[in-house]
C-alpha cells in the first residue's frame, strides 16, 4: 500500500454506505411526524405559501435594509392574526 497511507480509526468513517445515507435523510425528513405521504405534501405546500408571503421582495433590483424588513414581516404578521382571528 505504501508509507503515506493512513488507516482510519474510526468504523464510520470506513463505512461508505454510512456516508451515503446523507441524501436519503434529507429526502425523508419532510416526512416526520405526518402519518402519511399527502398528510406532508399538503403541509409542505401550505409552509411554502406562507413562506413566500413573508419572504422581503425585492422590486426591481432595489435593496430592502433589515429594518424594513422587520417592519414588513410584522406588518403581515398582524394581518394574519387578524384574519385568522376572524376565520376562527
Amino acid at each position: 500500500m505504501g508509507n503515506n497511507v493512513q488507516h482510519r480509526t474510526s468504523k464510520y468513517l470506513n463505512n461508505r454506505l454510512e456516508q451515503d445515507h446523507r441524501g436519503i435523510k434529507q429526502r425523508y425528513y419532510p416526512m416526520r411526524g405526518f402519518g402519511t405521504v399527502e398528510g406532508a405534501a399538503r403541509f409542505c405546500c401550505a409552509f411554502d405559501e406562507l413562506r413566500n408571503y413573508f419572504r422581503a421582495r425585492h422590486t426591481m433590483g432595489e435593496v430592502v435594509s433589515l429594518p424594513e424588513q422587520r417592519l414588513a414581516f410584522l406588518q403581515r404578521l398582524s394581518a394574519l392574526q387578524t384574519w385568522l382571528q376572524a376565520a376562527s
